[in-house]
């Protein structure tokens, strides 16, 4: 319990999964890490994002990496305190970052839970059994107003969708088609300036929750298509190595082969960050600040719904996002493989939900389409939740935030008439920006070619586009989405089908203009280059 000495954490107060049920108390004596993340010591990056994204591309000058940390990354002062009150309570500090803004402290959970104060148990759950936090967390009154989050606690695991090879192939069978082949179906530019576009220059970061990529599989796959291997390299983040061997596996080698299809030149970095406690915000902020490996683009294929994380979460992800966008980093973030119900059968609660990180207004929300008589449609495969090869219900995730309000660029395209949530009946962002084919990907997993695909593999299709973007105009596009909505035209709109899933929960309709299906729909790569 907290003492007096303690005060809330604004932000912190979350619930547990739905159906959640009590399994007994947690083992204090565990070993844990909490993430401990600190204020800025400079102003609000909102203002300077907004006037760079106004810019051509040619006359942005991005935020170094030096620049954000010193400008606005944490005050060492900050740091200290937090550092003298962990060995205070007989914690390590296993990291500190002044340009992530955070102090990574490991101990025994109840020495954590001394420290931080929250209500911590065990639950079973239809998804397996986890360490669930309810409530609010407390922090000491000496580090209120210096500490805006604290992340681990709570190890439920972040979304993906199992068994994509039983679901996802073309209707006539086969191994699907390379991401090459929807490269050129969306017109992503080959030349600029008479040389070849490939990615070279370029590193695409892809974010992972588990499972890693086989050297052997990416060598046979990529000789297989008679196409140069890729420079792949795995990073760790909180202990978590590259390890094949699971299910997870399915989706490291989709994102990798799909990026590294279109992109072959890239280098392509995998940051590896485990699916649950702090691991998925640790993997992102990896990313963004990491001054080795340089990312121009990272591509995000994990998720889950908004309404599932607290306000401090949301804000703490929101704020590396606008520091990629200071540094013209591209976030492309996959909207979900559920529809309106953005988790699968088994785990849906009955409501309408709309997938976060995707719904975040500083990322490139990627949705699905599939191919029919030659034209994109929304993606749906027409099934309910229930009895059916891996689950049913898959569809593009779609829909209006409950969490985030309209961004600017999306109020000037609306023209003061923005589409309004079927759950809440107002308007707020509206998820996805951009829509490609999420069937029929051409893989290789555990030694075995197949076909894949989801809006997992619409993020890194997306992100091995903007490399060859950056490429061809030798610097980085950045924060893409003011562009796209002011300039609709480089967009195909999709105008046919729905992310409502058959007899089991609605959806949104496809239709002129911009939609919660497919957004502004399927890009025209060669006119999106000669518009920037």
């Amino acid at each position: 319990m907290p003492s007096r000495n303690h005060v809330v954490l604004p932000g912190s107060a979350r619930g547990l999964l739905s159906n959640s049920r009590a399994a007994g108390p947690v083992n204090l004596s565990e070993t844990a890490e909490l993430t401990v993340r600190i204020r800025s010591r400079g102003a609000e990056l909102e203002q300077f994002v907004a006037k760079l994204s106004a810019q051509p591309v040619a006359a942005r000058t991005y935020l170094s990496k030096a620049e954000l940390a010193a400008q606005h990354g944490a005050d060492p002062a900050d740091l200290d305190a937090v550092e003298r009150f962990a060995q205070q309570h007989n914690l390590l500090v296993a990291q500190r970052s002044q340009a992530e803004r955070k102090i990574i402290l490991c101990g025994k959970l109840g020495d954590l839970l001394n420290a931080f104060p929250a209500e911590v148990h065990l639950y079973h759950h239809a998804t397996g059994t986890y360490r669930g936090r309810h409530g609010e967390i407390h922090v000491p009154a000496e580090l209120s107003g210096i500490v805006t989050g604290v992340f681990g606690f709570d190890t439920r695991p972040k979304h993906r969708s199992p068994g994509r090879k039983s679901l996802l192939a073309n209707l006539n069978g086969g191994n699907g088609v390379p991401a090459s082949d929807y490269a050129k179906r969306y017109n992503f530019p080959t030349q600029a300036a008479g040389k070849t576009l490939d990615g070279a220059g370029e590193t695409i970061a892809i974010i992972e929750l588990g499972g890693g990529f086989s050297n052997t599989d990416l060598r046979t796959y990529f000789a297989e298509l008679k196409a140069p291997l890729p420079n792949v390299v795995a990073v760790s983040v909180d202990h978590l190595r590259n390890s094949p061997g699971n299910d997870a596996d399915g989706e490291v080698m989709l994102d990798i082969e799909v990026a590294g299809c279109v992109a072959p030149k890239a280098n392509i970095a995998v940051y590896f960050g485990p699916n649950q406690g702090s691991g998925f915000i640790d993997a992102i902020s990896a990313a963004v600040h990491d001054s080795e490996r340089n990312p121009s683009v990272i591509s995000i294929s994990w998720g889950g719904p908004e309404d599932g994380e607290d306000q401090q979460s949301i804000d703490a992800y929101h704020e590396i996002f606008l520091a990629a966008a200071a540094q013209g980093v591209t976030i492309c973030v996959a909207s979900g493989d559920h529809g309106t119900a953005d988790l699968d059968g088994q785990s849906w609660d009955g409501k309408i939900h709309v997938d976060h990180p995707s719904c975040d207004p500083y990322v490139l929300a990627c949705g699905g389409t599939q191919i029919q008589d030659g034209a994109d449609v929304v993606w749906n495969d027409g099934t309910a939740f229930g009895n059916v090869p891996g689950g049913g219900g898959w569809a593009s995730g779609g829909g209006i935030s409950a969490v985030f309000q309209l961004p600017d660029y999306q109020t000037a395209y609306f023209k003061g008439a923005p589409p309004k949530s079927i759950a809440t009946n107002k308007p707020g962002r509206g998820v996805p920006d951009i829509a490609m084919s999420a069937t029929n990907y051409f893989v290789r997993v555990q030694g075995v070619d197949q076909p894949s695909g989801g809006t997992s593999a619409v993020a890194p299709l997306a992100a091995a586009l903007v490399a060859l973007l950056n490429q061809a105009k030798q610097k980085k596009i950045g924060f893409l989405n003011p562009f796209l909505y002011a300039n609709a035209a480089v967009m195909k709109d999709v105008t046919s089908g729905t992310n409502a899933i058959t007899g089991t929960v609605k959806g949104y309709l496809a239709g002129q203009g911009w939609d919660a299906c497919t957004g502004l729909g399927t890009p025209d790569g060669m006119a999106i280059l000669g518009k920037l």
